[in-house]
């Protein structure tokens, strides 16, 4: 069992400290950081967990951390475990910077311990079962749509909402990126609060990213499309439909829905398929994950370099927003 402390009693915190608590036969949560005396005091009045009151202390007391914090803490909070030799878990964006994101990175691989980074939507169970499907997609679009909600809104929506996608993106598309184009508009903050990005990969793969924060409705879904197959992914109701192309050989069956390119090319029948998924708590995945990957001494499934790589489009994203302006 390894021992965990939370930094970071917010609402997401908060979450993390409940599932944390269930995954009692992987996890002894020792207790949480939070400078809010307001946050600390319901932590302690829900959970009965301890409040340490300096970082170093909880730091030293566990084998790993969970970093829940604002964005503009992650960096300081987790060079102190690392240097100490923990494992660290941190929420998306790894860091608030790309400087502070490499640094990390190189301490971590120097101390020879883990960093995962909660790009959440890698466990959603829409998202863990199309990746069978998704073999080499050349157009790739996406819509990350929310109500407003002030929450998030000090951060440029490519940071609060689109670096999701960004990251889902890196992890399916095995090419580097050749080229960025962006443009929004700032609506009700100071930074851009709607965002359109194409990203153009070298093996000639094309994303488009919307993400917005004020709409009047809440949407979460990536299309990706190949030769011979449309998967589109449903974060939000977690939910999978796949339509595949296959050669017909011989006659068609009667019920068959068939495709006829012409020019006496081999027909095609079209398959429709909407998996059955198994239901599951994607917070809760990405932490029995980070689990897993300190007991096997393994490359967790969002490494530290995943979220620096997603980071770093994140911040090619916004250059190019600002020169729109």
């Amino acid at each position: 069992m390894l021992k965990i402390g939370v930094f970071g009693a917010g609402h997401l915190g908060k979450i993390h400290i409940q599932l944390l608590l269930e995954l009692d036969s992987l996890y002894n949560l020792v207790g949480f950081f939070d400078p809010d005396d307001q946050n600390a005091s319901l932590v302690i009045e829900k959970f009965g967990l301890a409040r340490f009151h300096t970082p170093e202390e909880l730091i030293h007391s566990v084998d790993c951390i969970d970093v829940v914090t604002p964005t503009l803490n992650h960096f300081e909070i987790a060079q102190i475990a690392i240097k100490c030799g923990k494992h660290v878990f941190i929420e998306k964006p790894i860091t608030e910077t790309i400087e502070e994101g490499e640094k990390l990175v190189a301490l971590a691989n120097e101390g020879g311990t883990k960093i995962q980074v909660g790009h959440v939507e890698r466990f959603n169970p829409s998202f863990v079962a199309a990746k069978s499907y998704l073999k080499n997609p050349m157009f790739i679009e996406t819509h990350r749509l929310a109500q407003f909600n002030p929450r998030g809104t000090d951060v440029p929506v490519v940071l609060d909402l689109m670096i999701h996608d960004i990251d889902i993106i890196l992890s399916i598309v095995r090419s580097r990126v050749r080229k960025v184009a962006a443009s929004g508009v700032a609506v009700v903050s100071d930074s851009h609060d709607i965002a359109n990005a194409r990203l153009e990969f070298e093996n000639g793969c094309v994303a488009n990213l919307t993400a917005s924060r004020i709409s009047m409705k809440n949407m979460r879904k990536s299309r990706f499309f190949q030769r011979d197959a449309y998967v589109s992914v449903d974060f939000l109701q977690k939910e999978l439909e796949v339509v595949e192309m296959e050669d017909i050989q011989g006659e068609s069956d009667d019920f068959d829905i068939v495709f006829d390119p012409g020019n006496g090319k081999t027909k095609k029948k079209i398959l429709f398929n909407k998996p059955d998924l198994s239901p599951s708590n994607a917070i809760q995945e990405e932490l029995i994950s980070f689990h897993n990957a300190i007991r096997t001494d393994s490359i967790p499934v969002v490494s530290g370099e995943d979220g620096l790589r997603a980071l770093e489009i994140a911040y090619l994203i916004i250059d190019r927003l600002k020169k729109t302006d």
